[in-house]
């Protein structure tokens, strides 16, 4: 889609990692959680890194069936193998828990993944706001998938009542 703002990976990692973070931190003061939202910036930040071999994959391409979503997956696993190898052997330690999902870390990563599914939103939003036809398709469906993702995580919830009205205004 043509955009009236230009954004690039950095931008956006960084946005999710904002979101991340609050997510974290919503889910230790308000719901009595003991995540690591500082672990959760640093997941946000890296989250799309494998675009830097793959590129960016559309949405509706990556998830249109099960046999894609795979093949997709394996490619971003051998992307992330790919990045972690082009390290000094010494460094490969602290990254490898960036590039690869760690145990106990599922609830973490359903944070970052709708942190991730908010910037998007906000984006959609920022676009439509400014009179962008092309976004508004974009913006109903992922609403509707922020809202799903909002009936299972309450974090998400408080996160749409309490500062997505903010991204609303000048």
């Amino acid at each position: 889609m043509r955009n009236t703002q230009s954004e690039n990976i950095c931008e956006h990692s960084l946005e999710v990692a904002f979101i991340a973070h609050a997510l974290g931190i919503i889910n230790n003061e308000q719901f009595g959680g003991c995540l690591d939202a500082q672990r959760m910036a640093i997941l946000g930040m890296y989250h799309d890194v494998t675009e830097i071999i793959t590129g960016d994959m559309p949405t509706p391409v990556k998830y249109y069936n099960d046999d894609i979503k795979g093949s997709f997956k394996m490619i971003e696993k051998t992307a992330c193998y790919k990045l972690l190898n082009k390290l000094p052997d010494e460094m490969k330690p602290q990254y490898e828990p960036l590039f690869f999902r760690q145990s106990g870390d599922e609830y973490i990563w359903k944070l970052v993944k709708a942190a991730d599914k908010l910037s998007a939103l906000i984006k959609c939003m920022e676009e439509t706001s400014v009179g962008n036809p092309e976004f508004s398709s974009a913006y109903e469906s992922t609403k509707a998938a922020v809202d799903k993702l909002a009936a299972d995580l309450p974090e998400v919830e408080r996160f749409l009542s309490d500062f997505l009205p903010a991204y609303g205004k000048n």
